[in-house]
């Protein structure tokens, strides 16, 4: 809308104009991208990334003869280090969208944690957590973050380093629930902390109705640690909740934004948090009006308050997104396209106020549960990919300039 200022006997008279608003211009952004010799063998799935100070982890899971088999690698400058081994088992739960990781923590400590079965039903298994002081070559006995010992669901952990130190982690709980995700009872997110010497100190409920098998996320501000998840309301609106930890108490959750999906069954679409002090991105999927979309936020606030949502697709989109703020501010968001029957894992750059980079394609993808969850971590000025292809863990790098 343009002002305009006309003279008439002397007079000054003010109208208006309309005007096409310009269309907003995409901000540049130069990512090259190359691939990296993956370390996963043929026969390997379920990537996951993680940063420490020290660099990224690699981890995923290799199968073979009915064993299933949790191994890892570390970032190095040519690309990878050789892969170790965290455990293995036969009676793990191993799918697509529930995936084990491996974290690093600010001792130095690594910490794993997988899935296994704990009895007959298809959703009984259990997390189990291990740990390694000595970079993964010895691990410890594995143990448990929940002690109610029933044959229900609990996973899609997230771990991160407990303030003051050691490990805390969230989880989806079902002991409330029977006969699994067709049977009766809520979904829970749940919390549990462990000291340095591994002495568990919390095992406690986040919110006691979420979305069955959404994974989880937490990010780590200069105020403390900022959960998200995709909670379940009584009428099955499902949108993305964060929780903070503040006064050593987790605060009311609350909804990033009001997307106000409401859907009656788990949409496997979990979402991304990333932060930097005391700023924030947050990504997630949607699909209101059965209109698939994937968005990212802002807050500058530690995650008390969101800004508008900013549309990540072009098109459409299988959401699985995640998401690394970028130290000018702005956000590297990675998504899954979907357009012409074709997916595509992508990422673009995206600014605080809207303006957003083209996109730049990592690599084709196949189907939901062929191509799993890609992944991406932010370490100095590389950002790292990961995700599925032959069925194999394939690996890239692309430095931010």
């Amino acid at each position: 809308m343009k002002r305009i200022v006309s003279v008439s006997s002397g007079v000054a008279v003010l109208g208006l104009a309309l005007a096409a608003a310009p269309a907003p211009q995409p901000i540049s952004w130069n990512l090259n991208v190359e691939s990296l010799e993956t370390p996963a063998t043929a026969q390997s799935a379920q990537p996951q990334l993680s940063v420490s100070a020290r660099g990224v982890v690699l981890s995923w899971i290799e199968r073979a003869n009915g064993n299933a088999t949790l191994k890892f690698a570390g970032s190095t400058p040519s690309g990878w280090s050789d892969a170790r081994t965290v455990a293995s088992g036969r009676d793990w739960f191993v799918n697509w969208a529930d995936v084990p990781s491996v974290v690093r923590l600010k001792d130095g400590a690594l910490v794993a944690h997988w899935l296994q079965k704990s009895g007959p039903g298809t959703y009984a298994y259990d997390v189990r957590l291990s740990h390694s002081t000595d970079d993964g070559r010895t691990w410890s006995s594995s143990f448990l973050p929940h002690h109610d010992r029933t044959p229900t669901e609990h996973g899609f952990a997230s771990m991160f380093d407990a303030p003051g130190g050691g490990l805390g982690l969230v989880w989806l709980d079902g002991r409330a629930m029977t006969g699994g995700h067709e049977g009766h009872g809520d979904m829970s997110l749940r919390f549990a902390s462990f000291t340095r010497d591994w002495k568990q100190t919390a095992d406690a409920p986040l919110d006691i109705r979420v979305c069955e098998c959404c994974p989880t996320t937490v990010a780590m501000t200069s105020d403390g640690p900022l959960v998200a998840y995709r909670d379940r309301s009584p009428t099955e609106v499902r949108d993305i909740y964060v929780t903070r930890l503040e006064n050593g108490q987790w605060t009311e959750p609350r909804a990033i934004h009001a997307d106000g999906w409401q859907v009656p069954a788990c949409p496997v679409n979990g979402p991304a948090l990333s932060a930097r002090n005391r700023d924030v991105a947050a990504a997630w999927f949607t699909a209101t009006g059965n209109q698939p979309k994937a968005f990212v936020a802002f807050s500058s606030d530690a995650g008390r308050t969101f800004g508008s949502p900013i549309r990540l697709d072009d098109e459409g989109t299988l959401g699985r997104v995640d998401v690394e703020l970028l130290p000018d501010g702005s956000a590297a968001a990675a998504y899954v396209e979907f357009a012409d029957k074709r997916a595509s894992f992508r990422v673009r750059r995206i600014a605080r106020d809207g303006t957003k980079s083209a996109p730049v394609t990592i690599a084709g993808i196949g189907g939901t549960r062929t191509s799993g969850l890609p992944r991406m971590a932010l370490h100095g000025n590389a950002l790292y990919f990961a995700w599925i292809d032959g069925p194999q863990v394939r690996t890239a790098r692309g430095v931010v300039r």
